[in-house]
């Protein structure tokens, strides 16, 4: 008997050039006993494969086997994708999350006692699902009432099965075009891609290639040019493209040589559809180019616009000193008189140079000449940041309400669209945005559409930290534009200046090192060791804070992959923080098991149940049946999560230091080794360093700390808000 098993590739973990792959497999089916644990989990699995993809359904043949180092893992020897059977899609219709109470049992029974004719049954006679053991009347009316709604449209979503789409997709793509779905498949499946967010050109490339369309049809590379210049717009940050780039990517994603001729009609038909712009040689998005526009015309016009003159502003802050018993130095009063006087201003620094301070003088200034009462103040102004616990922050230092630029935009993640925009603009006559640094090309554009044109904005920020994740370098490039009002804090509160993190800090942020300053005081602690040693010095320091609050102590590392990567930290540290315990339940997901207590990471924007990409929580209850759920506490708000979304979030006692930008820690661990690599860049390790407020241990290698500072390369981004700020728009 060859054994087989059946299911879904997950992703590849290595892959050589002759088709060598190391991967993970969902197993749905097997006929070994020895596999039986593997059932509806992932299994480590290796081959030669010509290609593979996470849409479709595969039969791999071989034999279990059992690696000395890495445990048992299925050796395919053959495999075949699967067609599928009309079963299937039925069962993956039931189980799509559209009936509730429905999951992979129940809808098996369902179609293993009911065939083909399930659906026609349960809407013409869907009392003889009360035969079926476990359905009950509840799941009888949900299913009958349900696909009524469906009837017209469950042909359409098979139909988008039978093509390949996952019944998830599927649902996706009916919703969005009804009954016109079939006509625009036909006409042009690339069309999806531009339409809905969650439909990538990969998946469907694959499904236009099995149903015939040529590699070299028009609307294949006109969807692989928007791709590519997305991709690399995501991944490196850049506004415009080269047409040299984009001519040598282009056979990669296609897979064949086009003409010079064929490339050019498609530039041709793109500019035509407004897809793209092309200026002075540059390539770009058609929204990037509007969007960096939208922003050089909005800062300039509020750049010109009269200064604001009061006469007792002087005397105010003075009054605002004695107020909050602090002394203002002569850079944070500048701060806080032009924010009042100008419509637009930067105020930028290093830590501890009071921004978050002068944050609580700017507003109540402007309460007090404004002659508004506290509760009128925060209709009028709103105070932003990029990331929820940049938002508290900012709360806890003015004690006024605070959100995500998100969550004041009114994002909405099923349409990727924001209800606050330039049709529905918000009434605030003010915006402080804090961690500015981190806001990209798109999401600065978004903003402001959503507030009217007179509104005045303050940008808060330390340039030298990382840039935003999305394109764009927008903090960066309007200071060094030196066409804007900008304030630039340089000295040092009294606490901080005494700080060795501080200190170290700003030697890093000036590309020096004086390894004298390590190990002189508490505060900042260098351990010298080789790679191999990292991981165990990590778990013998974080063990004398298991008691620390969750809040108060990190880890910090710039990779998740590698032995010192944050997966293999948070594998090792939840022995220490959170081991096995009876008491409490646990559930595994992937390769990580999670377990009631645990300390978890956002990693998307859950606008709809308050929580954002890089706010931090702890597993408060799992339930395992009869249906999985995992529900987090986020300082208080606790959000459920079930199968469909358990991917929004991982394990943080270690975390990546981009996701922790925007936030602080009294205690910071971070690992600096040389086989990080590329990750070793000035602005990385700056922003890591700067996330400590009390104490911070770095461990690893000096040699490696020095590479990252020298490194400045990665910070390059291609824009051009900089140069269209200086020399204009053409």
């Amino acid at each position: 008997m060859v054994t087989y098993i059946k299911g879904q590739f997950r992703r590849s973990i290595y892959q050589n050039a002759s088709g060598y792959t190391i991967g993970l497999f969902k197993v749905h089916d097997t006929n070994d006993e020895r596999l039986a644990d593997y059932l509806d989990h992932a299994i480590t699995f290796t081959g030669y494969f010509h290609e593979l993809n996470d849409m479709d359904t595969y039969m791999f043949y071989g034999k279990l086997v059992k690696h000395e180092k890495y445990g048992e893992q299925f050796q395919v020897d053959s495999y075949e994708r699967c067609k599928p059977e009309e079963k299937d899609s039925i069962i993956e219709f039931l189980t799509s999350g559209l009936f509730k109470g429905i999951g992979d049992k129940k809808a098996k029974n369902i179609v293993d006692v009911l065939g083909k004719d399930t659906l026609k049954i349960i809407l013409e006679n869907p009392e003889n699902l009360l035969l079926i053991p476990s359905i009950s009347k509840t799941n009888v009316d949900t299913l009958h009432n349900k696909l009524k709604e469906y009837e017209a449209s469950y042909e359409t979503i098979l139909y988008l099965g039978n093509l390949g789409f996952s019944t998830k997709d599927s649902m996706l793509v009916y919703n969005h075009y009804k009954d016109k779905t079939k006509q625009i498949i036909e006409d042009d499946i690339y069309k999806l891609i531009y339409d809905i967010i969650d439909i990538n050109f990969k998946k469907i490339d694959q499904i236009a290639i099995n149903m015939g369309i040529q590699k070299d049809d028009i609307i294949r590379v006109k969807a692989a040019l928007v791709y590519i210049m997305t991709e690399v717009s995501n991944t490196y940050g850049h506004s415009y493209y080269f047409k040299e780039e984009l001519v040598s990517l282009l056979p990669r994603v296609l897979g064949i040589e086009i003409s010079q001729t064929e490339f050019d009609k498609a530039i041709e038909e793109l500019i035509f559809d407004v897809r793209i712009v092309v200026k002075d040689e540059k390539y770009y998005l058609k929204d990037m180019y509007d969007s960096e526009i939208l922003i050089v015309k909005r800062l300039r016009l509020l750049e010109k616009n009269p200064i604001i003159i009061n006469k007792h502003i002087e005397d105010k802050i003075t009054d605002l000193e004695e107020h909050f018993g602090i002394t203002y130095n002569e850079e944070q009063r500048k701060a806080i008189k032009e924010s009042y006087e100008r419509d637009f201003l930067i105020i930028t620094g290093g830590p501890g140079t009071g921004k978050t301070t002068i944050m609580k003088g700017i507003t109540e200034l402007y309460r007090i000449l404004e002659k508004i009462s506290f509760e009128k103040l925060q209709d009028k102004v709103a105070l932003l940041a990029p990331t929820g616990r940049a938002a508290k922050r900012m709360t806890e230092a003015t004690g006024l309400r605070a959100s995500t630029i998100h969550r004041f935009l009114k994002w909405q993640r099923d349409t990727n669209k924001f209800q606050v925009n330039e049709y529905n603009k918000s009434k605030v006559e003010f915006v402080i945005i804090d961690e500015s640094s981190m806001i990209d090309t798109y999401l600065m554009a978004s903003l402001l559409k959503g507030i009217s044109a007179n509104c005045k904005i303050i940008m808060v920020g330390d340039d030298h930290q990382l840039p935003s994740v999305g394109p764009g370098q927008l903090l960066h490039d309007l200071i060094e534009s030196e066409m804007l009002s900008v304030v630039k804090l340089k000295e040092l509160y009294r606490q901080g200046k005494d700080s060795n993190i501080i200190s170290l800090a700003y030697d890093v942020r000036n590309g020096e090192i004086n390894p004298q300053i390590f190990n002189k005081e508490e505060d900042l602690t260098f351990i010298s060791c080789q790679n191999e040693k990292v991981i165990s010095h990590i778990m013998e320091i974080a063990t004398t804070y298991k008691d620390v609050s969750y809040k108060k102590f990190q880890i910090l590392a710039p990779m998740y992959k590698t032995y010192t990567g944050i997966d293999e930290i948070n594998n090792r540290l939840q022995n220490i923080f959170n081991p096995k315990d009876n008491l409490k339940k646990e559930l595994r997901i992937g390769e990580v098991t999670f377990r009631e207590q645990d300390k978890v990471i956002q990693l998307t924007n859950m606008p709809e149940d308050n929580v954002y990409n890089g706010d931090i929580g702890i597993i408060d209850r799992i339930v395992t049946t009869p249906k999985k759920e995992i529900h987090i506490d986020f300082d208080g708000n606790i959000v459920k999560y079930t199968p469909t979304n358990f991917n929004c979030f991982r394990l943080a006692y270690a975390i990546s230091i981009h996701k922790a930008q925007g936030s602080e820690f009294d205690i910071v661990i971070m690992p600096v080794v040389r086989n990080y690599g590329k990750m070793l860049y000035r602005k990385l390790i700056y922003t890591g360093i700067t996330r400590s407020k009390n104490k911070i241990y770095l461990i690893g290698d000096l040699s490696a700390l020095n590479i990252a500072v020298d490194n400045i390369s990665t910070d390059i981004r291609r824009t051009t808000i900089k140069d269209f700020l200086i020399n204009g728009i053409k």
